[in-house]
C-alpha cells in the first residue's frame, strides 16, 4: 500500500499518480510536480490516500511543492503567449498553404518549448513551418498531429444529451465502440443519430453494452413463435429494460396483442410446426429457478460419503460385494489369497482389523502332484521331463515361493495306454486312421479303409 494524490494536467485527460513527499495536498489545490519533460504545474483532483502497488506504474514521481504566487503569475504569463502562439500560428499554416487545423497550443511551465497540435485527414510535410515557428519565438517548436476524438476532448462542448462531453469530463482512455451495440440496444443505426460532435459513435453506448447483453439472454426475439397462457402467437415487440414482451395470439385480428412478462411465456423450439402437427407444450416444463440453499456451517460438519447412508443388511451385501470382487481380481492375477493378498475396500473402510487369508494348501499339493506324475512318465520313455519336472512355483501377492520337496514315498505309477502313444512331454498321440489297427485279434474296425 502506498499512499499518493491524484492531479490532472490542464484539468483534463487522464488521471495520474504523484508521490506526495510528505505533503498535506487538499482537491483543488495547485501542485508543482516533477515530470519527464520537466516541471509542470498541475491541478490535484484527489488528496492523500492509499492505493495498492498494482495500480501505480513505476517510476512514482514526487510532489514539488505547492504552488506559489510566482507559480501561478508564470502560469498566467504561459497562458498569454498560448494565445499569442496561436494566432501567428494559423497565420502561417495559412502562408504556407498546408492543409491542416491547429486545435491547441501548450507553453511548458519552464518556457523551454512550445508545442502545437492539430488534426488532418493525412499526412503533412511541416518542416518549413517548424523552421518559420523557431524564428518567431526562439524556442523549441513540436507539432503533434492528433484524431478527432482528441480533438474533441480538448476544445470539450454540449453533447446531444444535454451535458459537457464525457470524454472532456472524466474518461481517461477510449475504449473501442461498434454499431452491434446500437443494434442490440434497439436504437436507430442513422449515423447522425448514434454520432457524436467528433463525428465517431457515441462513447455512452459502451456504458449499458454489459445489461444489454444479459437482458438479450432471457428475452425472446422479436418474430418468436411462444408459447402463452392464453394461447399461441408471435412476438411483435420486445422491451429489454422492463422484460415485458407484446404477442399477437393466433385467430384474432392484428389488433390482438397484449404484454406479457419474460417469465410468463414460453419459446417453442423450431419455430411453428408444420400444418397437421400438434403444438408442443412448453409452458408447463418450462424450468423455474431454483430457491436459493439455505445457510449453514459446512465447515462443522463431517463430510458424507455413499457408504455412510447405508445400514443394515445393505450396507452389508456391499462390503461382501467388494471382497468378492478383490478375490476375482486376486485369482485372475495368479495370487489365490496368500499373505500379501491386499485387503478389500470394505475391510479398509471398516474399523475390524484386516484379515489374512490362509494360502490354498490343497491347490498347490495337487499341482505338484501332476508334475511329479509328469516327470515319471517322461524318465520312463527317456526324456528329461522338459515342462513336467514337478517343480511349481506359485506367485502370491508379487512373491516367489521356494517348491516343496517331493514326497519320499512311491505313489502307484498309472497303467500305460496300450491304444495310444504318449510323446516325451507327456501328451498323448492323436490316433492315425490310416495305420493299421494293433488290438486284440490283429483285426481293424469296421468301417476303416487301408493303412
Amino acid at each position: 500500500m502506498v499512499t499518493v494524490v491524484s492531479v490532472k494536467f490542464k484539468g483534463r485527460g487522464k488521471t495520474y499518480y504523484f508521490d506526495p513527499n510528505g505533503l498535506e495536498v487538499a482537491a483543488g489545490d495547485q501542485v508543482v510536480v516533477e515530470t519527464s519533460k520537466g516541471m509542470e504545474l498541475c491541478e490535484c483532483v484527489q488528496g492523500n490516500h492509499v492505493v495498492t502497488d498494482e495500480r501505480i506504474v513505476p517510476p512514482l514521481r514526487c510532489v514539488v511543492r505547492l504552488a506559489t504566487k510566482d507559480d501561478l503569475r508564470i502560469a498566467e504569463l504561459c497562458k498569454t503567449r498560448e494565445q499569442e502562439a496561436f494566432k501567428i500560428c494559423e497565420q502561417k499554416i495559412t502562408a504556407h498553404g498546408l492543409d491542416m487545423k491547429l486545435v491547441d497550443v501548450e507553453c511548458a511551465f519552464d518556457g523551454n518549448k512550445i508545442l502545437f497540435f492539430f488534426t488532418s485527414d493525412g499526412r503533412v510535410d511541416f518542416r518549413e513551418l517548424v523552421k518559420d515557428l523557431a524564428g518567431v519565438f526562439r524556442t523549441r517548436i513540436e507539432l503533434r498531429q492528433i484524431g478527432v476524438r482528441d480533438e474533441a476532448k480538448m476544445l470539450g462542448g454540449i453533447g446531444m444529451c444535454g451535458r459537457p462531453f464525457c470524454c472532456n469530463q472524466f474518461l481517461d482512455e477510449f475504449h473501442p465502440v461498434s454499431t452491434k451495440m446500437a443494434k442490440v440496444q434497439n436504437l436507430s443505426l442513422n449515423p447522425t443519430k448514434i454520432s457524436g460532435c467528433c463525428g465517431r459513435l457515441m462513447c455512452c453506448l459502451r456504458y449499458e453494452q454489459e445489461a444489454y447483453e444479459s437482458l438479450v439472454k432471457s428475452a425472446p426475439k422479436l418474430g418468436a413463435f411462444v408459447e402463452t397462457a392464453e394461447g399461441y402467437g408471435n412476438v411483435t415487440q420486445v422491451n429489454l429494460l422492463r422484460q415485458q414482451v407484446k404477442v399477437r395470439l393466433d385467430g384474432g385480428d392484428e389488433n390482438n396483442q397484449h404484454s406479457y412478462p419474460v417469465d410468463e411465456i414460453a419459446v417453442i423450439p423450431g419455430g411453428r410446426p408444420r400444418p397437421g402437427e400438434p403444438l408442443p407444450h412448453v409452458l408447463e416444463i418450462k424450468v423455474k429457478p431454483r430457491p436459493e440453499p439455505e445457510e449453514r456451517d459446512y465447515w462443522l460438519a463431517p463430510p458424507i460419503f455413499a457408504e455412510d447412508t447405508m445400514e443394515g443388511e445393505e450396507r452389508k451385501g456391499a462390503d461382501e460385494g467388494d471382497r468378492q470382487g478383490n478375490r476375482n481380481r486376486n485369482r485372475r492375477r495368479g495370487n489365490r489369497g496368500g499373505k500379501n493378498a491386499a485387503a478389500t475396500p470394505g475391510e479398509q473402510g471398516s474399523g475390524k482389523p484386516q484379515q489374512q487369508e490362509k494360502p490354498a494348501q490343497p491347490a498347490i499339493q495337487l499341482r505338484q502332484e501332476e508334475g511329479a506324475a509328469k516327470k515319471n512318465r517322461s524318465h520312463r520313455r527317456g526324456g528329461n521331463g522338459g515342462k513336467g519336472n514337478g517343480e511349481q512355483q506359485p506367485r502370491q501377492g508379487g512373491q516367489e515361493k521356494k517348491s516343496q520337496p517331493r514326497p519320499q514315498e512311491k505313489k502307484p505309477q498309472p497303467k500305460p495306454n496300450v491304444n495310444q502313444g504318449v510323446n516325451g512331454e507327456g501328451q498323448a498321440k492323436k490316433s492315425n486312421p490310416h495305420r493299421r489297427y494293433r488290438g486284440k485279434g490283429g483285426n481293424k474296425p469296421k468301417g476303416e479303409g487301408q493303412g
